[in-house]
């Protein structure tokens, strides 16, 4: 299995981004989409960052247009949007696929290292999280239903 500092992914703006750049602060990954009933978690997201990354937290969204077509815009589109729709200011990435043979290999690990419901790997849908320590270490996995108001407890155990 890669270790997590080992990776890089495509900024939103086109510049690679090593995971490195996160090393020794809390992660929140999430897969995202503009078009989603889950869609206004940006929002919550988005406060999350606000309330702790100076303490350390950084959260990342990774659009993903694999559920539903439901993130089918290009990236200047899906800034624009998060930009003027929920004032977005955490990182965002380039499109990614999160499930099948394109997976982006960050994915790969995120979901090798902690599965979902009964053992199963696969992303079921858009607004998955992930939380990792400044390890680098995988510590939950929550489901697309769970608001990121929810991961506040379990965040600032980390920091």
């Amino acid at each position: 299995m890669t270790a997590l500092y080992e990776l890089s992914a495509r900024r939103l703006d086109g510049g690679e981004q090593s995971m490195a750049a996160f090393k020794d602060k809390v992660v929140l990954i999430v897969n995202v989409a503009s078009r989603c009933g889950f869609t206004p978690q940006y929002a919550g997201l988005e406060a999350l960052w606000r309330r702790y990354q100076e303490r350390g937290l950084v959260v990342l969204g990774f659009p993903c247009n694999q559920f539903g077509g439901q993130e089918p815009d290009d990236e200047a589109k899906i800034g624009e949007f998060c930009s003027a729709t929920y004032a977005v200011t955490f990182p965002l990435f380039a499109k990614i696929d999160v499930n099948g043979e394109n997976a982006h290999p960050l994915y790969s690990y995120l979901k090798s290292a902690a599965p979902g419901v009964l053992g199963t790997e696969g992303i079921k849908w858009n607004f998955t999280k992930f939380l990792v320590d400044r390890t680098g270490k995988v510590i939950a996995r929550y489901a697309s239903a769970t608001k990121p108001e929810d991961l506040a407890k379990d965040i600032e155990q980390l920091l």
